[in-house]
């Protein structure tokens, strides 16, 4: 190690063994890789929730399937994250933290490789290179020429290999979402307990702020990198000869769901690099030092700073951590753990603003796991909207709201020195007006546009109604999906086939090519009729609908702050940090992993048209948008009830412990003396409920 002297004098050269040891003992390093660390792991673990609606389109899934898959990125994490406490102190945890981000970036790789073992995607049941053919497979073909449709004609093209195909898929996709959960377990709790450690109490806050602030960048990067990624066709990698005819307004259009699973996945991957160079432990940082003399000092003594450290804390400190279970968790074996643990767990249920102030974040969360994973596929079906402009709505609009929320609630706690009863009103205020903000979104959408065969608007008798044999003379395959748009009456047909068009042309254009179809005998006129689905009647509304979700976010978000304050007023001084731990433990039990399984079952039963696929029930081709709307607005309405119920039952109690104390104190100082001798000297004082 050189010396000191040398390098004040500047006519030492620094070693690299001496550099590297100056740049991974510094907890700001540290915060800075862990910042960077977070930011992808979210990014990567909300990337799935941007493209939900295209893997669904892609692998035939339902709502609730896909609600369930995005759902079982908590399981793994909450199998294991109890355990966090047990072996916080044991292991060296930056490096169990580079192993966990390895875990993650294996993961995203995982979720990809669904893609590179399934046969090219086909938007059309005749999907060949010859573009001309794809559009004639869908048209009005004589029943002379071509045999008549069978009852199952998809089971023609089904093998037992094609299911276990799909089987395998799913479950790699299922597993890969498991292993994203279990790798991200060390990553937070042994990030924020190791720089709570070594950096100096007064700019520990500071650093954990950083950290927080630079994690919830992760989502809206996540949204935009679906919406970045949606833009491209699915099959880039491996495009046909002729190209495609679809563009992605199309709703048989894919992106490139896979691409971003493997940025993501690079960028984790080069994030926990760092983490296998870091201590065990490192010497606690000196806040009255400069950084080149601290610098200096940690070169030239490591280890007694790390030994002289402990002495630095104050015996109450001490006396405090001994008292806590996860200080006492490392004395205990694994067994002796698991069974202590439901004890203090109903210890700190039995408190009753921890259990509302929980309940209510269950609510919350509820709503946001609800929004998080199927608002992208509401704006497209509501607003006909492309996948990549409703992701850059949420990344650009509700995510940044939502950042705010949570700043001003902090800012507001601290300027005003809000205590628990203010606390308490201004999470109420909060819920409040966030309830008073969704009633519009009922009203805000349109009823879902004709489908010829489907669905029928009253009074109106265009299409196969008005020409009722208008498809006898063609053979439709029943299971084909080609969508083309009346645009005059405003109605839609499955195919061209249903729309009795015998003929099609391209017309080319500057920046794309537009397809359409002509002697169509069920359109007035006999056409010509645009490839492609209606687009809804009440498209404009979607900035505003955004808008008010946006500002929704940020009203939700403003209790956050607050309610963790009452969390931690609400528990015994030697509980506070177990009782954060349950409380997120129960927010992924109660809230992340039910919540997007009960929304997509939700959501599927307002479908009207199902696909089909061997025999099963696969995709959603059309919802009734009246229902949609009313339910998935309605699921958000009712969590966000009960979340303003509890804070109300909050305030009532906290202003009721108020009033219990202010009788306390009027009691008469002999009348005090007299409980204080009756308590006697062994007793100690009553801990404060809240």
């Amino acid at each position: 190690m050189m010396n000191a002297e040398d390098t004040r004098g500047g006519k030492a050269s620094p070693d690299p063994q001496d550099l590297r040891r100056s740049v991974f003992y510094s907890i700001k390093f540290f915060v800075l890789c862990h910042s960077l660390l977070q930011l992808a792991q979210l990014m990567i673990s909300g990337y799935l929730k941007s493209s939900i609606s295209t893997v669904e389109k892609r692998f035939g899934l339902s709502s609730q399937t896909s609600g369930l898959l995005a759902a079982f990125n908590e399981v793994g994490n909450t199998a294991l994250i109890v355990f966090v406490s047990y072996f916080g102190s044991r292991v060296h945890r930056p490096r169990l933290i580079g192993y966990g981000a390895v875990l993650v970036a294996l993961a995203g790789l995982l979720m990809s490789l669904p893609h590179f073992i399934s046969e090219p995607y086909r938007y059309d049941r005749i999907s060949s290179v010859d573009m001309p053919q794809d559009f004639e497979a869908s048209l009005c073909q004589p029943t002379t020429s071509v045999p008549a449709p069978t009852p199952a004609p998809s089971n023609s093209s089904c093998s037992s290999y094609t299911e276990a195909q799909h089987l395998a898929v799913v479950g790699i996709m299922f597993t890969a979402q498991t292993l994203l959960g279990v790798g991200a377990v060390p990553i937070q709790p042994f990030g924020i307990s190791y720089i709570d450690d070594f950096a100096h109490n007064s700019n520990s806050p500071l650093y954990l702020g950083i950290l927080f602030a630079v994690t919830m960048i992760g989502p809206g990067l996540a949204y935009g990198l679906g919406g970045l990624m949606l833009r491209l066709y699915v099959d880039i990698d491996r495009m046909p000869e002729g190209g495609i005819s679809l563009t992605s307004k199309d709703p048989r259009w894919v992106g490139a769901w896979w691409l971003g699973f493997l940025v993501s996945a690079g960028a984790v991957a080069l994030a926990a690099v760092p983490y296998f160079f870091f201590p065990k432990e490192m010497p606690k940082e000196k806040h009255e030092l400069r950084f080149r003399r601290r610098a200096l000092a940690a070169a030239a003594s490591p280890v007694s700073k790390g030994e002289d450290s402990p002495s630095e804390q104050s015996p109450g400190e001490s006396q405090e951590k001994q008292n806590s279970l996860t200080q006492i968790a490392p004395d205990l074996t694994v067994i002796q753990f698991i069974k202590v643990f439901p004890r203090v767990l109903l210890r700190t249920l039995r408190h009753p603003i921890f259990l509302l102030v929980v309940l209510s974040q269950v609510c919350m969360s509820s709503t946001v796991a609800g929004m998080a994973t199927f608002l992208p596929k509401f704006l497209e079906r509501q607003f006909s909207v492309t996948a990549s402009y409703a992701n850059l709505l949420i990344g650009c609009l509700s995510i940044p709201s939502a950042i705010v929320g949570i700043v001003v609630g902090g800012i507001l706690v601290k300027r005003f020195h809000l205590g628990p009863v203010r606390c308490g009103a201004l999470c109420l205020l909060g819920a409040l007006f966030g309830l008073l903000l969704s009633l519009p979104l009922f009203f805000m959408g349109c009823s879902t546009h004709q489908i010829a065969g489907i669905t029928r608007q009253p009074g109106n008798l265009p299409g196969p109604d008005l020409f009722p044999a208008c498809t006898e003379p063609c053979s439709c395959p029943l299971d084909d999906f080609n969508p083309v748009c009346d645009p005059r009456t405003h109605v839609e047909y499955l195919t061209p086939c249903q729309a009795g068009c015998t003929g099609w042309l391209v017309q080319e254009a500057l920046d794309k090519s537009q397809v359409f179809y002509t002697n169509c005998s069920c359109v007035v006129g006999g056409g010509p009729v645009p490839a492609g689905s209606c687009d809804s009647a009440c498209s404009h509304l979607v900035l505003p609908f955004m808008l008010l979700v946006s500002l929704g976010a940020a009203l939700a978000s403003l209790t956050h702050t607050p309610s963790f304050i009452l969390i931690l007023r609400g528990v015994k001084k030697e509980d506070k940090t177990l009782a954060v731990g349950i409380q997120f433990m129960l927010l992924r039990v109660l809230a992340w992993m039910p919540s997007p399984v009960l929304h997509g079952s939700a959501i599927d039963t307002t479908c009207v048209h199902w696909a089909q696929s061997c025999g099963r029930r696969a995709v959603c081709r059309y919802y009734d948008h009246d229902l949609l709307r009313n339910r998935f607005v309605g699921l958000q309405f009712f969590f966000k009830t009960g979340s303003l119920a509890c804070f109300a039952l909050i305030l009532v109690i906290l202003r009721q412990q108020d009033k219990e104390e202010g009788t306390q104190v009027n009691v008469s100082p002999s009348g005090l003396q007299q409980q204080l001798l009756a308590s006697g000297p062994g007793k100690k004082p009553e801990e404060s409920r809240v």
